[in-house]
């Protein structure tokens, strides 16, 4: 299934262009954002937080509880139909929210090859490196994640980006399996 990257600007014309159903949308607060109507309200996790780095007055920097929520939406993404992901531009909170998930929904994922493969589809895509290495020490990965971002550096300037898509794996068994009650 479809995982979509792309700016605040973009998201109506990518819904109804690839008939997504989920969004997760990463702004800073008081940002508005118009959900398009192909998107439930309960397929919209909306985060407020800064695309910054490191803590500044005023700002509210991304945190792990951040990354816990991405993951979990995620997760928790059915994928059978696409999910959007965007920020502001599309260049850096929102690329790395996309990186984070598709490396996290795609079983065997090399976190540099994926790191490649994300330059290559979107050279001004500059993911947030503060969110990549919550993710990485969320997830375990020792410092690959936060590395494999480093080595591509920063991208190309640019005002917005274009949408792009990074894989994503089907849905496990288990994750397709309806949940019982128990009895």
């Amino acid at each position: 299934m479809r995982l979509i990257v792309c700016s605040l600007s973009a998201i109506s014309a990518v819904a109804e262009a690839t008939g997504a159903r989920h969004m997760l949308s990463v702004l800073s607060a008081g940002t508005p954002v118009e959900r398009p109507a192909s998107i439930p309200a309960d397929n919209h996790l909306f985060l407020e937080f800064n695309d910054i780095t490191a803590p500044a007055d005023g700002l509210v920097p991304p945190g792990a509880e951040h990354i816990e929520r991405i993951l979990a939406f995620g997760r928790a993404w059915d994928r059978k139909a696409p999910l959007i992901v965007h920020c502001w531009a599309g260049v850096s909170r929102s690329t790395a929210a996309g990186y984070i998930l598709s490396h996290t929904l795609t079983q065997g994922s090399d976190p540099h090859a994926l790191a490649r493969l994300l330059r290559a589809r979107a050279p001004w895509a500059t993911p947030n490196s503060r969110m990549v290495a919550l993710a990485d020490n969320v997830l375990g990965e020792r410092g690959a994640m936060r590395d494999a971002i480093a080595a591509i550096g920063r991208g190309a300037s640019a005002y917005e980006g274009n949408p792009f898509e990074l894989p994503v794996d089907p849905p496990t068994q288990t994750e397709a399996a309806p949940e019982t009650g128990g009895r």
